[in-house]
């Protein structure tokens, strides 16, 4: 009998993120200097908060390098946040070794192939809806909601509900 992505919920105590697709919708506005601008959903960094506050781990391992995307993670009070990551292992890796993390507590949420290793290996690999095939096959929850557009809150706020750790009243310091 297959496992139920519901029936990993109750285990998770850290969460793993890829930015471009994932916090974001994948799409890069350029600026006539060079800048490449990226949006973020707010609903996914007031779950991150919540999450941080009830005491989760949440890291972010992304290929990209905008110092933009640091400082909007850095303000939400996320720590380990690796960019400029090519090879996604090395990272996850270190996650690993510096928290003492077991694979059935870690949900990873990616949307293309440079997420694939990591995804293999974690308890709970998720993606958004919009995730390329390959992502999509690996994962035990693909997202209703897109990247950039909910599926961050959506996975968070599932694991805290089956928790009891979610909470509809309380100042998450946005």
């Amino acid at each position: 009998m297959e496992i139920s992505y519901k029936q990993l919920l109750p285990k998770i105590n850290t969460f793993i993120f890829d930015v471009d697709g994932v916090l974001t919708n994948g799409m890069l506005t350029i600026m006539p200097d060079g800048e490449m601008v990226r949006h973020m959903n707010v609903k996914d960094g007031y779950a991150m908060k919540n999450a941080l506050n009830k005491g989760y781990r949440v890291c972010i391992i992304s290929g990209g390098t905008n110092e933009g995307v640091r400082s909007r993670l850095d303000a939400l009070g996320i720590e380990d946040i690796y960019l400029g990551a090519h090879n996604k292992i090395q990272q996850y890796k270190e996650l690993v070794e510096k928290y003492n993390l077991q694979a059935e507590n870690v949900l990873y949420m990616g949307d293309d192939v440079p997420d694939f290793p990591v995804m293999e290996l974690v308890g709970l690999a998720t993606c958004p809806n919009d995730a390329v095939r390959e992502i999509q096959q690996i994962s035990k929850y693909i997202s209703d909601k897109k990247g950039g557009e909910g599926c961050v809150r959506d996975v968070i706020e599932q694991v805290l509900r089956v928790q009891e750790k979610w909470s509809e009243n309380f100042d998450a310091g946005l």
